[in-house]
């Protein structure tokens, strides 16, 4: 019998969570039903002041033109207030409604708007710490076993190797096996800026990589999005809050670099050469910068003066 309870409490416990989960979305749509309400609520209320006005407009008349031996002008003063008095009540009556469900709808929005930028703030904070482990662990890798290592740990580069069978001569071929890094791009026919010719696609994606990097220095940020827009490439959700920072402790890298040069596979060397028409970028992003656009605009203007 006591397991009875415990159930009945798991159950219990499970829903609350899932209204928590969905509270921001509960109090959004609540908060659009109950303005809506409110506004029809206030219409309503209009047409019956007319009414009140009517009725207020009648009385005034009344009292500041009734003239009789005991009714005083102080007697009329005291009436004219009482008229005044009462209709703002029965106006009161009549708005209240609309007042109050008009805000508790406003509470339940800015409610609503508070839970999902504490949320938003903590998957920032929670992304820009897995992000710093994972730039702490690349440096210990870099600083003990040198670049390519840790190419070859991040990326899953494996070595073989070939021999030609013409010339008998054994050289080393790299594989990439495993998948990109998530902010990697194909730049190929699916850009809406990509050309046949890859001579075209190799002068273009130099242009725009300056043009990144002029944008990083004239405004102290630049968001990811931005540059796959630059490209003609489909946004990410990481885009939105991942780019570059302009930054003058040496925090951050201080340029835009599409990773062009970067690749050493075959396909990589042959598209700078002009043989290949497709490229994989993998862009240096300094990570999350949206919680610190304040500061990347202050080092821009830093930077300015002292052109």
């Amino acid at each position: 019998m006591n397991l009875v309870p415990a159930a009945i409490g798991r159950v219990v416990a499970r829903n609350v969570l899932i209204v928590q989960k969905a509270s921001p979305e509960m109090l959004l749509a609540g908060g659009i039903v109950g303005m809506v309400g409110s506004t029809v609520l206030a219409c309503r209320a209009t047409l019956k002041m007319d009414e009140v006005l009517d009725e207020s407009k009648a009385k005034l008349n009344i009292a500041k033109h009734l003239d009789h031996p005991e009714y005083s002008e102080k007697d009329r003063q005291r009436d004219v207030a009482l008229i005044y008095f009462q209709t703002s009540v029965k106006a009161f009556r009549l708005y209240s409604p609309a007042i109050l469900l008009g805000t508790i709808s406003i509470a339940a929005l800015t409610r609503s708007h508070n839970i999902l930028s504490q949320r938003n703030a903590a998957l920032m904070s929670a992304y820009a710490a897995l992000d710093k482990g994972f730039r702490e662990y690349r440096s210990r890798v870099i600083e003990k076993f040198g670049d390519e290592q840790d190419q070859e740990f991040r990326y899953g580069i494996e070595k073989t190797e070939v021999i030609d069978p013409e010339t008998k001569q054994k050289s080393v071929k790299l594989t990439v096996p495993g998948e990109p890094s998530i902010y990697a791009r194909f730049f190929d026919e699916m850009s809406s800026s990509w050309n046949r010719e890859p001579e075209y696609n190799m002068i273009f994606l130099k242009a725009q990589q300056n043009y990144a990097n002029d944008m990083l220095h004239a405004r102290g940020h630049i968001f990811l999005n931005e540059v796959y827009d630059l490209l003609g490439l489909e946004r990410s959700i990481a885009g939105s809050v991942v780019g570059w920072l302009r930054s003058s402790n040496g925090s951050t890298d201080n340029f835009v670099d599409f990773g062009i040069f970067n690749g050493d596979s075959e396909k990589a060397r042959d598209f700078v050469n002009g043989f290949e028409g497709a490229i994989l970028l993998d862009f240096n992003v300094d990570g999350v910068i949206y919680d610190k656009i304040e500061f990347g605009m202050q080092e821009a203007l830093s930077w300015r003066r002292k052109q």
